[in-house]
C-alpha cells in the first residue's frame, strides 16, 4: 500500500484503475441540456435544474429558447442554433438567460452538434454560471502567475511522491530542468541529499494530512555541489472536493544566509555566555591551583574536550620567565579537566608535576613567542610536537586527537604559561572564533592567576617569617606539661600575627604567653616577632604580669601603628598558683578534675597599642592535674555563630581532664577551626604536675 492508502506496484508507483471524479465540475456546476433539431428539450440534467430553476418535468418537451431566452434575444439565439446544427461547428460564449424566478443571469455556454447511431442529430449545450467560471479562471491565472514568478521553489508531487510539476525557482535551486523532474522521485532528482530528510516527512503528510511547516533540511544539490545549503521546506497534502488524495504540495526556500547569520549570532551569544561565566567563576579564591582549575572547568566542554593549565616553573617560583630560542620550557601542571576519561587524559601531565618540554614542542613555542598555536587538523606527524613524550604521543593518537590549540597566559606583560586545549570527541576543528574565545578566557584568567601567584608567594614569605619567629618544641619546665599548636590561616586570606610562648623563669617558675597582632601579612608577622622578643626580655626581669603588659604596651606604641591582644601568666609550682594579666584577649579556660571547665573571670583590659587603661593581675589556684587553655580568636570565632555559642562548645570539649594534651589540641582544632575561619590559630595548653 502507498502512504495514501492506494495499492502500489512493486516499484512503489500507485496502480492505475478507475478513480473517483475530481471536484472541479462540481465546483463549476456544469449543466447539460440536449435539444432535438427543432430546439425542443429532450434531456435536462440536475445541474440544469439548479442553474435555470426549472425541474425536468417543467423543461422536457419545451422549446429551450422560449423557456430561458428573453424575447429580444430570440432571433439571435435561433440563428446561432441553426448555424451549429447546419455546420457542426461548436459555439461558445456568454449569454444572458432568464431564470424561473424572473431574474436574468449571465451563463457561459458550450454548444455542439451530436449524432447518434441512427443518424439522428441533436444539440448539446453545456452551461455554467459565468461568475463562477470567471472566478475560477482568475484563481487559475493568479495561481499560475504566482507559481511561475515566486522566488520560493514550488512543486506538486503525486501520491507516489513523483514530481508532477515544478516552478522555475525550484529548477534553479535544484539545478535540474523541469523536464528531468517530471515522473521522478525526490531521491532520484536529488541523490546528494539524505532521502529520509525529504521522503519520510512527505509520506507522513500524505498519511495524516497534517502539514509540515518550515522543516529545516541541510545538504547539497547539483546547483551548488561543493557547498552545503540550508532550506526551509513545507509540505501540504492536496485533496480534491470529494476528499480524494491527489498528492503533496512541496515548497522550499533557501535560508542558507539566514541560517549562517543565526549560527554566527548563536556563536557570539555562546561566546558571551562563556565569558560571563568565566568572569563569575574564575578567581573566586586566591589559591593558585584552584584558580587554574576554574579556568579549565570553564573551557570544558564549551571550548574543548580536554583543557590543561600549565605555568612556567620559573613563574611559580617568582623568577623571570623569558625563554631563549633554543631553551626548553620547564612547565608545572596546575590543572587538568576533561569531559570524560580517555587515553588523552592519561597522556597529559598530572597536576602538580613538573615536565621539561623541548624547544620544538608547540607549548614551548607558545610561551616563548607569546602567540597562540592552532592546528585545526592534527596529523600523525604533529603528535610528537604536542605530547610530552613518545609514549604520550601514541596515546593521543589512539584517543583520536584531531584538533589542538594552545593560548599563552599573559599578565602585566609577562608570559605565565599556557592554556592547552584538545578536541577528541567534538568533531569540529578549532577555528578563528574558538581562537578568539580562548584568547579572551586566557586574558581574563591570566590576571587572576597572576594575582594568586603573587599572593601565594607573599603568603609563603609571611608564613616562613612567622614560623621562624614562633618557638619550636616547648621547653621542659618544672611542674608543667605543655602542648601547643599553630594553625596558619586558610589559603584565601593572608597569614596573621598569632603567637604563643613558654618562657622558663628563675625559681622554677614559667611564663605562658598567647597573643594576636591585628592585621595580616608580613607586617603583622614582623610586629609579632618584635612583641615576642620584647615579652621574652621583660619576662626575664621577673616583672609582675600587669607591669609587664604596661611595659609591653609602651613598646607596642613605639612601633609602627599596631594593635595586639595578649594574655600573660606566670606559674609558680611551689605556691601552686598562677598570676595572670589580660590585654584585651579572650579569657583562658581552667580545667580541674571534679569541676566543670570554666572561663577565668579576668579584667579584660585594653589591647596593646591603645593605652590609657592600667592592667590588673589576678591570682588563681593551679593545683597538680589542673589545666590552663590559652587560645586566639581564630579558634572560636565564625561568621555564623555568636561568640558565646562557640565558647560553650569549647568548654564542652574540655570535659576530660585526663585526656593527653596532644589529643586535646588535635580535638580542639579538628572540631572548632572551621574552613571559613580565615584567621590564624595559636593554642597553648599547660597542665600542672607534682614536683619531684
Amino acid at each position: 500500500m502507498s502512504a495514501a492508502g492506494v495499492p502500489a506496484t512493486e516499484s512503489g508507483e500507485p496502480e492505475r484503475g478507475p478513480e473517483r471524479p475530481g471536484g472541479l465540475l462540481d465546483v463549476l456546476g456544469v449543466a447539460s441540456v440536449v435539444l432535438d433539431t427543432r430546439g425542443r428539450i429532450v434531456l435536462w440534467s440536475p445541474q440544469a435544474e439548479e442553474l435555470f430553476g426549472y425541474s425536468a418535468q417543467e423543461a422536457l418537451g419545451q422549446y429551450a429558447a422560449r423557456l430561458i431566452v428573453h424575447e429580444r434575444h430570440m432571433e439571435l439565439v435561433s440563428k446561432l442554433f441553426a448555424d451549429v446544427m447546419r455546420t457542426g461547428q461548436s459555439w461558445a460564449g456568454g449569454f444572458p438567460v432568464r431564470h424561473k424566478d424572473g431574474s436574468t443571469r449571465l451563463v457561459e455556454f458550450r454548444n455542439m452538434r451530436l449524432l447518434d447511431d441512427r443518424g439522428d442529430v441533436y444539440a448539446l449545450g453545456l452551461a455554467a454560471d459565468q461568475s463562477t467560471v470567471r472566478r475560477l479562471e482568475q484563481d487559475v491565472a493568479l495561481s499560475e502567475r504566482m507559481v511561475q514568478q515566486s522566488p520560493i521553489g514550488l512543486a506538486v508531487l503525486d501520491a507516489g511522491l513523483r514530481f508532477v510539476s515544478v516552478n522555475p525557482a525550484l529548477e534553479t535551486m535544484h539545478g535540474v530542468p523541469a523536464a528531468q523532474h517530471t515522473g521522478r522521485t525526490l531521491r532520484e532528482v536529488l541523490p546528494q541529499l539524505d532521502p529520509d530528510e525529504l521522503e519520510v516527512p512527505a509520506r507522513q503528510v500524505l498519511a495524516t494530512g497534517t502539514p509540515l511547516v518550515a522543516h529545516r533540511v541541510v545538504g547539497r544539490t547539483p546547483a551548488d555541489p561543493g557547498q552545503d545549503h540550508t532550506w526551509s521546506m513545507s509540505l501540504y497534502r492536496l485533496d480534491d472536493a470529494t476528499g480524494h488524495v491527489l498528492g503533496v504540495a512541496y515548497s522550499i526556500l533557501d535560508v542558507t544566509e539566514q541560517h549562517r547569520v543565526a549560527v554566527q549570532a548563536e556563536t557570539a551569544r555562546r561566546r558571551l555566555a562563556v565569558i560571563a561565566d568565566a568572569s563569575a567563576r574564575i578567581g573566586t579564591t586566591l589559591e593558585l591551583e584552584r584558580t587554574a582549575l576554574e579556568l579549565a572547568e570553564v573551557a570544558v566542554p564549551e571550548l574543548a574536550d580536554i583543557a590543561a593549565v600549565d605555568l612556567l616553573d620559573a613563574v611559580v617560583e617568582g623568577r623571570p620567565s623569558t625563554l631563549r630560542p633554543a631553551e626548553p620550557a620547564v612547565m608545572r601542571a596546575l590543572a587538568l579537566r576533561a569531559e570524560r576519561e580517555s587515553e588523552a587524559v592519561e597522556a597529559a601531565d598530572p597536576p602538580g608535576e613538573v615536565a621539561l618540554y623541548a624547544p620544538d614542542r608547540l607549548v614551548t613555542q607558545c610561551v616563548r613567542t607569546a602567540e597562540a598555536v592552532m592546528l585545526p587538523r592534527v596529523s600523525e606527524e604533529d603528535l610528537p610536537r604536542i605530547a610530552r613524550s613518545p609514549e604520550a604521543a601514541v596515546m593521543l593518537g589512539r584517543a583520536g586527537l584531531h584538533s589542538y590549540l594552545a593560548v599563552p597566559l599573559i599578565a602585566r606583560g609577562e608570559v605565565l604559561g599556557a592554556l592547552d586545549l584538545k578536541r577528541t570527541r567534538n568533531p569540529a576543528p578549532f577555528d578563528a572564533d574558538d581562537l578568539l574565545l580562548a584568547r579572551e578566557l586566557a586574558s581574563r584568567a591570566a590576571v587572576q592567576i597572576d594575582n594568586a601567584r603573587w599572593y601565594q608567594n607573599a603568603r609563603n614569605t609571611a608564613l616562613t617569617l612567622q614560623r621562624s619567629l614562633l618557638p619550636g618544641e616547648p621547653p621542659v619546665t618544672t611542674g608543667l606539661e605543655v602542648a601547643s599548636r599553630y594553625q596558619p590561616a586558610g589559603a584565601t586570606t593572608e597569614v596573621g600575627g598569632d603567637w604563643f610562648d613558654v618562657i622558663p623563669l628563675d625559681g622554677d617558675r614559667t611564663a605562658l604567653v598567647v597573643g594576636d597582632v591585628m592585621g595580616s601579612g608580613i607586617g603583622a608577622a614582623a610586629t609579632m616577632g618584635r612583641l615576642r622578643t620584647a615579652t621574652t626580655t621583660l619576662a626575664s626581669l621577673g616583672l609582675d604580669p600587669a607591669m609587664l603588659l604596661e611595659q609591653l604596651n609602651r613598646t607596642s606604641s613605639a612601633l609602627e601603628p599596631s594593635i595586639a591582644t595578649c594574655v600573660y601568666a606566670v606559674h609558680d609550682p611551689h605556691l601552686r598558683r598562677c598570676r595572670i594579666a589580660n590585654a584585651g584577649h579572650l579569657p583562658p579556660v581552667r580545667v580541674r578534675p571534679g569541676h566543670p571547665p570554666e572561663l577565668l573571670d579576668l579584667p579584660t583590659g585594653v589591647p596593646l597599642g591603645v593605652g590609657g587603661v592600667e592592667f590588673s593581675t589576678v591570682t588563681v589556684d593551679f593545683e597538680p592535674g589542673d589545666e590552663l587553655v590559652f587560645y586566639t580568636d581564630g579558634l572560636v570565632e565564625t561568621r555564623c555563630h555568636s561568640l558565646d555559642e562557640r565558647l560553650d562548645v569549647l568548654l564542652s570539649l574540655l570535659d576530660d581532664p585526663g585526656r593527653p594534651l596532644e589529643e586535646t589540641c588535635d580535638l580542639l582544632l579538628r572540631t572548632l577551626h572551621h574552613p571559613d575561619n580565615h584567621d590564624d590559630v595559636a593554642l597553648l595548653i599547660a597542665r600542672a604536675q607534682e614536683l619531684a
